[in-house]
């Protein structure tokens, strides 16, 4: 079975909430790793947000009953990006079938997109 999820964010969403709420928005959304690659940037956070959104549609009913950081975006040696699941998260793909996680991500200084395909 394949499931398919995109999301495109404006940029200055994100950097508004990292205004209004600071660490309490970072560490309830990302990972101490997500919030290490990304060094603070903006559009580098957007994207893992828009990514978590997407990978949330790929199962099937949005964040319902998953938390943020149950769904961790990851990089390889090279940069690519990967998808790591646990908690919620990893049951629901785990009831799903769900083994695999294709994922892209982009971003120009206004918008952060996210599309993500599971298999």
């Amino acid at each position: 079975m394949l499931s398919a999820g995109v999301d495109l964010i404006e940029v200055k969403r994100i950097e508004e909430t990292i205004a209004r709420y600071g660490n309490r928005f970072l560490t309830r959304v990302f990972t101490a790793r997500e919030l290490q690659s990304c060094r603070g940037q903006a559009q580098s956070l957007a994207a893992r947000f828009a990514a978590k959104e997407a990978v949330s549609k790929t199962l099937g009913t949005g964040l319902d009953g998953i938390a943020w950081r149950e769904i961790e975006i990851v990089a390889d040696a090279r940069g690519k990006p990967g998808v790591q699941l646990i908690g919620q998260a990893a049951q629901r793909a785990a009831r799903m079938h769900i083994t695999h996680f294709a994922i892209s991500l982009s971003h120009t200084r206004a918008h952060a997109i996210a599309f993500v395909v599971a298999e």
